[in-house]
């Protein structure tokens, strides 16, 4: 007896993802805010900083746990942090403020760029935008590192000075 062909059930196509249209990118910093209650509390960037300075400066006279309370809950997204975390963003209030006046850039950042050599970081700066922009290519990492040595020898900063890392 003939072993019959089977024949296979046709399958169907699958479908496309059911993809989202994207909000359109709003100019604003970065921000750690979250729409749902994180579990644990979060690196602040400049932005929230500010903005926690900007509400416990409007309400003076509410205590710091509360202001923690109230971020900790709010609507436009959550920012989860301690009441020391607090004080010390008060204490610190005029240092972050001198940070946004230097770089307005650094709103979306979470640490202080500390630049130990600004001339080299003016020239290495200088030519990743010709690099960039002008020519139309993309630096790596390698790259910047090497232009760094290059510009330290050029501009004769001594030789304890100079970097050692690939930072």
């Amino acid at each position: 007896m003939p072993l019959e062909e089977k024949k296979r059930a046709a399958r169907n196509k699958p479908t496309p993802y059911n993809r989202q249209p994207q909000k359109p990118k709003a100019n604003t910093p970065r921000t750690s805010a979250t729409s749902a209650l994180p579990s644990r509390k979060q690196h602040l960037t400049l932005y929230d900083k500010l903005t926690i300075l900007d509400y416990a400066n409007k309400h003076p006279s509410l205590p710091q746990d509360r202001i923690c309370k109230y971020f900790a809950t709010r609507q436009e997204g959550a920012l989860i942090f301690t009441q020391s975390t607090l004080s010390r963003i008060l204490r610190q209030q005029e240092e972050l403020k001198h940070r946004v006046e230097s770089n307005p850039t650094a709103l979306s950042a979470k640490k202080a760029r500390i630049v130990t050599r600004p001339d080299v970081e003016r020239a290495l700066y200088l030519w990743f935008k010709h690099f960039n922009e002008e020519k139309g290519e993309v630096a790596t990492g390698a790259m910047l590192e090497a232009k760094r040595l290059e510009f330290e020898k050029l501009l004769d900063v001594p030789e304890e000075e100079r970097l050692t890392g690939r930072g």
